[in-house]
């Protein structure tokens, strides 16, 4: 269920602000949401993995925290990272 080197490497390149940047919120917000993705259609197929099911709920969560942190702070880059992601509606 992990995110393969190659589509980490892409997301950290697409949203970085810096050349060593791989930590900030865009950049963590962005590799939570490809891991969600992921483990969303996991369970399209396997409807029955509740012990997957609980590490969703607890990624969700974490990116819930990172975006409200970001909106209390940078919201200008919440309203960009909410837009290029498609997460709110």
């Amino acid at each position: 269920m992990a995110i393969s080197k190659e589509s980490k490497q892409g997301i950290i390149k697409q949203f970085k602000k810096s050349e060593l940047d791989t930590g900030n919120s865009e950049v963590q917000v962005a590799l939570l949401t490809a891991r969600i993705k992921d483990l969303t259609e996991h369970f399209k197929i396997n409807k029955n993995d509740k012990h997957s099911r609980r590490g969703l709920l607890q990624l969700v969560n974490r990116r819930r925290k990172l975006l409200d942190y970001m909106k209390r702070t940078q919201p200008e880059s919440y309203t960009q990272i909410i837009g290029e992601l498609g997460i709110r509606k």
